[in-house]
This record gives C-alpha cells, structure tokens and sequence, in this order.
C-alpha cells in the first residue's frame, strides 16, 4: 500500500475516537469555562485554556501531523551499521 493510502486509512480510521475524545472533553469543561460567582475567574481562565488546547491539539492531530509525515515519509533514510565484527 503507498503512502498516501496509508495516511488516509489510518486518518479515517482514528477520526470518529479523535473527534469523541476532543468533543466529550469540550463540553464537560464548558462549564468551568463559563463559571460563575466567588473565584470565577480563574476557573474561567484555566477552563478556556483547556478548551482551547483540546480544539488546537485535535487539528494538529488531524491535518497537521499526516500532513508533516507524509512530507518526512517520502525520504530514505540510511541506516548506519557498525563496521566491527563479534
């Protein structure tokens, strides 16, 4: 199987856990994002934060990275041997 192919399988085949990981991980910290009453902010703050990274860690993870392997994936990398015998 080509590269191309690969990256596509495996994409479509991690997408739906990907996405219900990121989405039930949003929408339970929603709430300490929208906090309300005596130390409010700082939930706020750190509760955005997390919904922010989670949104920004789902898009690397599915453009970015296949993106990036299927670039690095091309190339032969040699592999060095050691010239010394047993």
């Amino acid at each position: 199987m080509a590269l191309r192919e690969s990256i596509i399988e495996a994409a479509s085949l991690r997408l739906r856990p990907i996405l219900m990981t990121t989405g039930a991980t949003v929408l339970g910290t929603l709430p300490l994002a929208m906090a309300v009453g005596a130390g409010a902010e700082s939930r706020q703050q750190i509760g955005w934060v997390i919904v922010g990274g989670m949104l920004l860690g789902t898009l690397l993870t599915l453009f970015v990275i296949p993106t990036i392997y299927s670039i690095f994936g091309k190339r032969n990398f040699v592999e060095v041997k050691p010239d010394y015998e047993n």
